[in-house]
């Protein structure tokens, strides 16, 4: 194994040998899906990508990843504490928080393992292709002001954020928790979010609270918030240190996964094969859209590739300053098989990959989309 490995796996059968579940075995691997891969398939989804369509994804196609169990909760009974170090200790109900001043920010959220499932060897987890995206529009509460008003500690350094779904993962029995620095914290655009496409959050969204990091892969908005804790040294919980790091084997210590990496989507064209999803359109004029986005600043350019030919699409207003962007693309699609293919560049001058450099645990995938199409 290692970093030149990095071609698409067939995904052609499956395995019907349990995994025992344990750290050390879960070794990427090149053969068929696994039981426990099928098992997390049937727990998350991922957004049909027809839905690529809507400005805001509909919140029932929002892509959904849960990494233990859907934790059932009572509003009425429910407290959010916010502790460590602080001056001040706050405790709030859920209605104590809708009455706080608000916000709604259209956000695109992506998982960090999205395309794992397109590597060889392919890491163990949740076994994504390209669908592990979607935007929404969240409303909450900033958070800056409530860490603002429980008077940060000189010496914090970092603020812990803990959800109500626990579980075991490599062998740790943990609540699920990330940080963020207090300087990520406290930027503008991170919500408490209560409100999803403007309806309370769904019991499998984060219900009652969640929070919203813009820009940060999905694992940073910790759903089912209970607690908001400053401390005064790096967080060391298990989905920090251990889960989501750029490592190129099990032993190596890694870089932590943050920002979304560029990525552009093509909306399906036409219509599908039932087994294969292969696009079939009529000859002549097609209309390429997909959307686009980064965590690194405005998507710049998306480029559309036929059969190898590159030519730069038309991009539209982003749908926020976190959100996609769409863009549009005409293409004369002579009669015959052809293969479809896009890729974004960002701001900060970050460009798609043709070939995805590979990482132990299968995260940031960016590699471009290919889509092979039938013109008749």
């Amino acid at each position: 194994m290692g970093a030149g490995a990095n071609t698409v796996s067939s995904l052609s059968a499956v395995a019907y040998t349990p995994l025992v579940g344990r750290a050390e075995t879960l070794e990427p691997t090149d053969g068929p899906l696994t039981v426990e891969e099928l098992q997390l398939a049937t727990r998350n989804r991922g957004i049909p990508l027809e839905a690529l369509q809507y400005d805001i994804t509909p919140t029932g196609l929002h892509y959904l990843l849960v990494h233990f169990d859907i934790p059932v909760i009572d509003a009425a009974d429910w407290r959010l504490r916010i502790g460590g170090r602080v001056h001040t200790p706050v405790e709030l109900t859920l209605d104590q928080i809708r009455a706080l001043p608000s916000r709604t920010v259209p956000v695109t959220l992506e998982c960090a393992g999205n395309g794992r499932a397109r590597l060889a060897p392919r890491p163990l987890s949740q076994p994504w292709l390209v669908e592990a995206v979607g935007t929404a529009q969240w409303t909450g509460t900033p958070l800056a002001a409530l860490l603002e008003r429980a008077e940060l500690a000189d010496d914090a350094v970092e603020i812990v954020f803990s959800g109500a779904d626990r579980g075991v993962q490599g062998d740790v029995e943990h609540d699920y928790a990330r940080s963020l620095t207090v300087a990520d914290a406290m930027r503008p655009e991170v919500l408490l979010a209560y409100e999803m496409n403007g309806r309370p959050l769904e019991p499998q969204h984060g219900f009652p609270l969640r929070l919203i990091v813009p820009g940060w892969y999905g694992m940073t908005s910790v759903k089912w918030l209970t607690s908001i804790e400053a401390i005064a040294s790096p967080f060391e919980g298990f989905q920090q240190v251990d889960a989501y790091r750029y490592k190129s084997d099990a032993d190596d210590v890694g870089e932590p996964v943050q920002r979304i990496r560029v990525r552009a989507l093509m909306t399906p064209p036409g219509i599908p094969d039932f087994f294969s999803r292969r696009r079939i359109v009529d000859r002549g004029h097609v209309q390429l859209r997909g959307r686009a986005w980064s965590g690194e600043g405005p998507v710049t350019r998306v480029e559309v590739g036929v059969d190898g030919e590159w030519a730069d699409a038309v991009l539209d207003a982003p749908v926020g300053e976190f959100a996609w962007c769409a863009w549009s693309f005409d293409w004369q699609a002579a009669p015959g098989e052809h293969e479809l293919a896009c890729r974004a560049t960002d701001g900060a001058g970050n460009v798609q990959p043709a070939e995805q450099p590979w990482n132990y645990q299968g995260m940031g995938n960016n590699l471009l989309q290919r889509v092979p199409v039938t013109a008749r």
